[in-house]
């Protein structure tokens, strides 16, 4: 999954544990895209990843010319952000509490066997 929003060069990636806090969902998964046509390549690409293996969302909101959208997968929802929207919301601050994984930028290598 972080590999997907990796590839579509996503920024700022931040997943919140949210197991111990909430009920809502067990993880937020919380990335940048810096245009409209980005934010739509990211979550069309994490759709399509997903749905390889049988997993479609739950519910979507928002739209890529909102700045935002999230992907409710139950267990875990991502939220797709222009900065800008991102800086508005404060998902990162709202839930300051929860434990999180700040991911680097670029795709880590894959150790060879």
């Amino acid at each position: 999954m972080i590999e997907s929003i990796q590839e579509k060069k996503a920024s700022e990636v931040t997943v919140l544990n949210l197991q111990d806090i909430t009920a809502l969902t067990n993880y937020f998964i919380l990335c940048n895209g810096e245009s409209e046509p980005q934010i739509k390549t990211i979550v069309g690409h994490i759709q399509d990843k997903l749905e390889e293996h049988g997993i479609k969302p739950h519910h979507v909101e928002g739209n890529a010319a909102s700045g935002w959208v999230l992907l409710d997968y139950d267990d875990f929802v991502v939220h797709v952000f222009s900065p800008q929207k991102r800086t508005f919301y404060e998902l990162d601050r709202l839930w300051v509490d929860a434990p999180r994984l700040q991911i680097t930028d670029e795709p880590q290598p894959t150790p060879l066997s």
